[in-house]
């Protein structure tokens, strides 16, 4: 068995004494750089190529605005919406509650999935979680917050 030393490392050449190699010392920083370098590579390329695009758009890109380009368009017909209409409130706050609790419930994936290894102390906690998911739906219903109007 190896004995380890007891005493802080203070320096980067006592950590070169500690590792026992003082010309590998250099080399593990230059590893691990190097590990990096096609991530970084990869970073400036779709950075240069996207702007290159960008860029080409700008210069090559049609500058001719006509008012039946700029019209609404869907699905291979002209829209029929008019630009005044507005969706009401209750769109908003039932797609809002929708994502709220759709989100809650993603929470429960990882106790699912190892709830062996967490124990009854996380199925009682899961179990308390899933309650006040229910008492929150059910205030939420009463108040009438789900009733498309």
């Amino acid at each position: 068995m190896q004995r380890r030393h007891s005493r802080p490392i203070s320096s980067r050449s006592s950590l070169c004494n500690t590792l026992a190699q003082a010309s590998a010392c250099g080399g593990i920083t230059a590893a691990v750089l190097r590990s990096y370098l096609p991530a970084l590579v990869f970073l400036i390329l779709g950075g240069a190529v996207g702007g290159a695009f960008t860029l080409l758009n700008g210069v090559l890109g049609p500058r001719r605005a006509i008012k039946h380009k700029q019209d609404p368009y869907e699905c291979g017909l002209p829209s029929e919406v008019k630009q005044g209409l507005r969706f009401g409130i209750s769109f908003y706050l039932i797609a809002m509650l929708f994502i709220l609790f759709d989100i809650e419930v993603i929470f429960l994936y990882p106790i699912a999935v190892q709830l062996r290894a967490f124990g009854s102390y996380a199925l009682s906690e899961t179990a308390v979680f899933i309650v006040l998911l229910v008492v929150a739906f059910v205030y939420v219903w009463r108040r009438g917050a789900l009733e498309w109007r």
